[in-house]
């Protein structure tokens, strides 16, 4: 569909809500093929900030994190309608943060002290510690469109809208296309992320604030049961330039087999690179990527875990 030159509309920081709700009022009205730059708050909804410090994190809402900006009603745009997102441009802030949140994440059982990373992010990149360097490749978490059901629903697991979808593929140039389940889609967006790996195991990636300019286009020609997307190109480019190290985790439930590959990922990072249990815990969700490698051989299934090694730019092994 070629798309026609109309004016960009603008949601700001404060035009944002916690809950999936299709009785919440549109902050813009747009018609189809319309563009909409968006300043998005980070995932904390401004709590953290470039000069936080673990104490921050004692006095963390977890309630207010999450938020997403929006909604955006788009003319025409009618249940068993698509609604197809083109993603046109992302651009972070210079700094993001990383945590670990007492109760939240795979390994949650595990991790019962807070951890907070701050990160600058510059030129592209972003240092873990000396040596670990990440290529950064923005993306929104959070992408989703109103439920058909009354009543309002958690901003954290994803559903059937979309939602908390944390799927880091959906960079600048993709296109994503969701199911419309209300009338005007009421279309939402935001937890800018700068780097994540895929499952983001400890509950956060690097965490920014984002302006997102994206194009809203109903296509009455198709119908998606559920959140499809075609990537802007080859996944991952930037890191997929040397060997992946890869651990894995095995057993008859993939939940405990992901949580194995993780945990004997942190044992390597801990063992070959002198990464506290917490630092390599946090640069697990940032970094490595969940894959199910094996899912037909039952009783039991096999999950690994993949870093890349291009990240550790001044560390050997050991």
């Amino acid at each position: 569909m070629t798309p026609t030159a109309r004016t960009i509309h603008h949601i700001a920081r404060e035009q944002r809500h916690l809950a999936w709700d299709n009785s919440i009022e549109p902050v813009l009205r747009i018609a189809s093929g319309e563009t909409v730059t968006i300043d998005a708050v980070e995932a904390s909804g401004g709590q953290l900030g470039p000069d936080s410090t673990i104490d921050d994190m004692a006095r963390l809402d977890f309630a207010a994190c999450d938020p997403v900006q929006g909604p955006i009603y788009v003319q025409d745009a009618q249940p068993g309608d698509t609604l197809q997102i083109e993603m046109l441009d992302l651009e972070m802030a210079d700094w993001g943060w990383t945590a670990i949140i007492p109760g939240f994440g795979l390994l949650a059982d595990e991790f019962a002290e807070p951890a907070l990373k701050i990160w600058k992010l510059q030129d592209g990149f972003a240092e873990f510690v000396p040596g670990i360097r990440l290529p950064l490749e923005p993306f929104c978490g959070e992408i989703g469109v109103a439920p058909a059901e009354t009543g309002a629903f958690s901003t954290i697991p994803p559903g059937p809208n979309g939602g908390n979808i944390d799927t880091k593929h959906l960079t600048k140039g993709a296109t994503i296309y969701l199911p419309v389940l209300a009338p005007g889609a009421l279309f939402s967006i935001g937890d800018g992320h700068a780097a994540q790996g895929d499952g983001e195991v400890c509950g956060t990636a690097i965490e920014t604030p984002m302006r997102i300019t994206l194009r809203l286009t109903v296509r009455k020609d198709l119908h998606v049961p559920e959140l499809q997307y075609c990537t802007a190109g080859p996944l991952t480019p930037r890191t997929n330039i040397a060997p992946y190290y890869a651990t894995t985790g095995h057993g008859p439930d993939l939940m405990e087999a992901a949580r194995n590959a993780v945990r004997n990922m942190i044992e390597y990072l801990e063992r070959t690179y002198g990464l506290s249990r917490a630092n390599a815990y946090m640069l697990c969700s940032v970094a490595a990527d969940l894959k199910i490698n094996e899912i037909v051989d039952a009783p039991n299934w096999i999950v690994g875990a993949y870093m890349p090694t291009s990240i550790f730019t001044g560390m050997g092994r050991s």
